[in-house]
């Protein structure tokens, strides 16, 4: 499903929108809902509208687990830190339980902060399936997600749930979730905005299957489309637009 929005705001209010239900459907049903964020500068405003009323004060933070789909092998403090942007915008002002985070720590290696979180979520996941109620993912100019790069040896990886991958172009190694486990959550949305994003979009939604090139082409979550908020901005390519808000 493809939705367009005037603006990055209007996107990110439906974004806040959406999470409040899912959390609501998800604790009522499983008496926990999981969630993987994203980093980025789009998610930051959905980020914000969630630690103001009404969100704040109507989301059971107890029974939320936040987790993460990537992070920079960057110190914990670095300003380019995926959880440390999360938190200043979100989880530092609601009441959610420290024991519900799950950042992944790259002060480690990559390669054993990888296989870390993958523990803890083969740990943490052992009697559920699917493992997330819901992904939050945004999309770059280039056509990654999470740290999901074109080109890159990760996307042929089938069996582990978190890898580590080199990122040549920064010369910067991440962590990342694989595309088979992010396929695994029952709901994935993408986030995206702003009018660099509409050549991109344009080639995921309605270009040719190119995976490699294309890595947002791997996402199906259960079987299913992902959901797309887009603000105009980003979907002025676009000839489908099936919801526009």
């Amino acid at each position: 499903m493809i939705r367009v929005f005037n603006d990055l705001e209007a996107l990110s209010q439906a974004a806040a929108e959406l999470f409040m239900l899912q959390s609501r459907q998800a604790s009522l049903i499983c008496g926990r809902f999981c969630v993987a964020l994203s980093g980025g500068d789009t998610p930051r405003r959905l980020f914000e509208i969630l630690a103001m009323p009404p969100y704040r004060d109507r989301i059971h933070w107890s029974e939320v687990h936040v987790f993460w789909s990537d992070e920079r092998c960057v110190p914990a403090d670095d300003p380019r830190n995926n959880a440390l942007m999360a938190r200043m915008a979100l989880l530092d002002h609601v009441s959610i339980p420290p024991e519900n985070l799950h950042p992944i720590h790259c002060d480690l290696s990559p390669h054993q902060a990888a296989l870390d979180y993958e523990a803890e979520l083969r740990k943490f996941f052992s009697t559920s399936n699917p493992d997330f109620h819901l992904i939050f993912l945004g999309l770059g100019a280039n056509g990654h997600i999470a740290s999901l790069f074109p080109h890159t040896s990760v996307l042929d990886e089938k069996e582990r749930w978190v890898s580590e991958v080199y990122i040549e172009e920064l010369g910067m190694y991440r962590v990342t979730f694989t595309a088979p486990y992010i396929n695994q959550a029952s709901q994935v949305v993408f986030l995206v905005s702003g009018a660099d994003k509409a050549q991109v979009l344009e080639d995921v939604l309605e270009g040719p299957y190119q995976p490699n090139q294309l890595p947002a082409q791997l996402i199906r979550p259960a079987g299913k489309h992902p959901i797309w908020l887009v603000d105009k901005t980003a979907s002025h390519k676009l000839t489908m637009r099936e919801e526009q808000v």
